[in-house]
């Protein structure tokens, strides 16, 4: 298969994702506004993940790749 197919499937996969959010965008969660500070703990739980897993993988580049 030639380059010129796999960006055709990309923009169409790249349509169907923006028209895919579109769409759930305009719903919104019943009970998200009643439980602010439960979502402020998971979305706290996230970032500390992410970001002590970044630097995890950013000590482990340098000592072995560097």
């Amino acid at each position: 298969m030639n380059l010129s197919f796999y960006i055709i499937l990309i923009v169409i996969i790249s349509i169907v994702a923006l028209v895919a959010t579109l769409l759930l965008a305009g719903k919104s969660d019943q009970g998200y506004n009643d439980a602010p500070k439960n979502n402020i703990k998971g979305l706290s739980l996230i970032y500390i993940v992410t970001i002590l897993g970044s630097i995890i993988a950013l000590a482990v580049y340098i000592i072995f790749f560097v």
